[in-house]
């Protein structure tokens, strides 16, 4: 039920329009990929999401390991019936925020501000997985390689992801080769419990090896000669943009092309441009809805900060030609008292138009390499 085609490649850079095809519908590359941690993107419902036409959605499996724990997603039906979501979902393995409680997020180390926190939540890291206690009632849970898989299995997303582990930017290089060797010998044991009942579900191996290219290098290739389904890039991209760049021009000749790709965690707009070129099909964050619910409208001619003064009176939609449920609606100036206002729904409607400007955008992308 899984497949990817690549349907044209660019002539002036690395990008390629690709279609990826998976048990709840068809995912057309490059595409951006929005965060819905805990089975929602926050101020909307999975019907709203599925009309403006979001093909994919990323759902955090630590969160939704916590609340409602996957024993009541599995006895709804799987998360697709339970979200009420009808197209394609993929989930992480949970290592991501287990990690993020010990060290802090990818996106804070692309701020230059990633550093080891202490606070208590992971106990105890070992060959076997992470002990850490839950945010919500301090209780321990050990997360392993193999009971990651079987909560992706209960859950049942169209993609998955092997149980890894998330190094800092700031690490030494006998740490970062340890936790290098230890995140293979993990993804090794997550395909292995996956490949025990496929499920029809797709299943990503995870490059790492931090900014050091010789080891980016020799995880593309180890990965490689696994049956995964194709690749996602995580662990520590880099402390800025640019050497976030430049680690992936060095890595994506590495990687096989005639699998679909991912970048964990990364999707602002510069990002997009900047990275699009080099081949990446798929990009998850929560960039623009984080953005709208501070205000920030996304524009083709850059962000729109609704809440200045000068927007109480302009009575005109966000964007002339956006076709969204918002613009089609109402007012930068109702918007504008909505959030002076402190009204639930200026969230909604910030939203709704953000998420169908990203996928407008990628629309727009996929029909320029078309004409490279």
């Amino acid at each position: 039920m899984f497949r990817f085609e690549i349907l044209h490649r660019s002539k002036k850079s690395g990008a390629r329009v690709g279609r990826i095809t998976t048990p709840h519908g068809v995912i057309d590359t490059p595409n951006f990929v929005a965060v819905g941690t805990n089975g929602t993107l926050k101020a909307l419902d999975n019907r709203m999401v599925d009309s403006i036409g979001l093909q994919l959605m990323f759902c955090n499996t630590y969160h939704l390991l916590l609340q409602p724990g996957v024993e009541v997603v599995q006895k709804a039906g799987g998360l697709h019936q339970f979200i009420n979501r009808k197209m394609p979902i993929i989930t992480d393995s949970g290592g991501f925020q287990v990690f993020s409680l010990a060290y802090g997020s990818v996106a804070s180390e692309l701020k230059s501000c990633g550093a080891k926190k202490q606070d208590g939540h992971v106990l105890k890291i070992s060959e076997d997985g992470v002990l850490f206690r839950s945010y919500r009632d301090g209780k321990p849970i050990l997360l392993t390689p193999e009971s990651s898989i079987q909560a992706q299995k209960a859950l049942g997303a169209d993609i998955i992801i092997p149980f890894d582990e998330l190094p800092p930017y700031h690490i030494g290089p006998e740490k970062l080769k340890n936790s290098f060797e230890r995140t293979h010998r993990w993804e090794k044991r997550s395909l292995d419990e996956h490949l025990k009942n496929r499920q029809n579900q797709a299943i990503y191996a995870v490059i790492h090896g931090g900014v050091d290219s010789t080891l980016r290098q020799e995880s593309a290739e180890r990965l490689s000669a696994l049956p995964f389904d194709g690749f996602a890039i995580g662990g520590s991209l880099g402390k800025s943009k640019p050497e976030m760049v430049n680690m992936l021009e060095s890595l994506m000749p590495y990687v096989p092309d005639e699998r679909p790709n991912h970048l964990l965690g990364i999707g602002d707009l510069e990002s997009l441009y900047l990275c699009i070129p080099l081949g990446i099909d798929t990009f998850d964050s929560s960039y623009p809805t984080r953005a709208a619910r501070h205000g920030l409208l996304l524009t083709k001619e850059g962000g729109l900060k609704v809440i200045r003064g000068e927007m109480a009176t302009r009575f005109g939609p966000i964007e002339s030609d956006c076709h969204c449920w918002t613009c089609q609606n109402f007012t930068i100036a109702y918007l504008h008292h909505l959030f002076k206002a402190n009204e639930l729904t200026a969230y909604t409607l910030a939203t709704v138009h953000n998420l169908h400007f990203m996928v407008e955008l990628m629309k727009r992308y996929r029909a320029s390499i078309l004409n490279e």
